[in-house]
């Protein structure tokens, strides 16, 4: 479980987010949307500790981020927005580095790399250097390397970017997997059909605020519509709307 309570993050004199509380629970996905320089990526970075809040207090299955941050960080998986880091490694050597250090068992690892390999259809370019991947590729490294510890929080960063269509079903399927399991995963896109069919629940940010957590069917409600996730988003975001009122 994650619980942002009254995050703030202020550069100078810009408010990139502002005030803001969720919950992402345990067996749910939870989708973060909002349009390019809304707050996701600097919340996400926060929660995982990249970056320290200006204000408020972020927890991962009730450790602190930044009072207890190895704890924290043990707890969950991370995909950033950027599959290009350790390039010179190859496929194998960077998930054993990755294993490493959340001291995964050796037992196992084999196991989950063919498996895991095979469903992303990159087994058998594993012993090739990252520099030569696609970025799809490097992108299905990335997510198996946050999952090699098998971790309980799955925190995914546009982790549907780049990937052909066979490995975005394999990876949604992953994420149900996971949340029928009792566990959490977080995950920010723009693809709203796919935030509309997958997720549990969702919250919306626009310019730094929270506009909305919960589910889609209470968002609908609220609305008093049975119009899209993207309709309702779009008129949510609406800056000329917005403005006018």
């Amino acid at each position: 479980m994650i619980c942002v309570q009254n995050f703030s993050k202020r550069y100078a004199d810009l408010d990139v987010v502002k005030n803001i509380s969720f919950t992402a629970k345990d067996g749910a996905i939870t989708g973060f949307i909002g349009h390019n320089g809304a707050g996701k990526s600097t919340t996400i970075k926060a929660i995982t500790g990249v970056i320290a809040p200006t204000q408020g207090s972020i927890s991962i299955n009730g450790f602190d981020i930044q009072k207890n941050p190895r704890e924290a960080k043990c707890q969950f998986g991370y995909v950033s927005d950027s599959p290009d880091h350790f390039l010179r490694l190859t496929g194998v050597e960077y998930l054993n580095f990755m294993a490493d250090i959340y001291d995964t068992p050796v037992e196992g690892r084999a196991e989950f790399i063919e498996t895991y390999g095979k469903r992303f259809g990159i087994f058998d370019s594993l012993g090739n250097r990252l520099l030569s991947y696609s970025h799809g590729m490097r992108q299905k490294i990335m997510i198996m390397g946050a999952l090699i510890h098998d971790p309980s929080v799955w925190i995914l960063d546009e982790p549907l970017t780049g990937l052909d269509p066979q490995s975005a079903y394999e990876l949604k399927q992953m994420m149900r997997e996971h949340a029928e399991k009792g566990k959490s995963v977080f995950f920010s896109t723009h693809v709203l059909e796919v935030a509309e069919k997958l997720c549990d629940e969702i919250c919306i940010i626009k310019n730094g605020e929270l506009l909305y957590t919960g589910t889609l069917e209470d968002l609908k409600a609220t609305h008093k519509s049975s119009a899209s996730l993207e309709n309702i988003f779009l008129e949510l975001t609406d800056t000329e709307k917005s403005d006018e009122k």
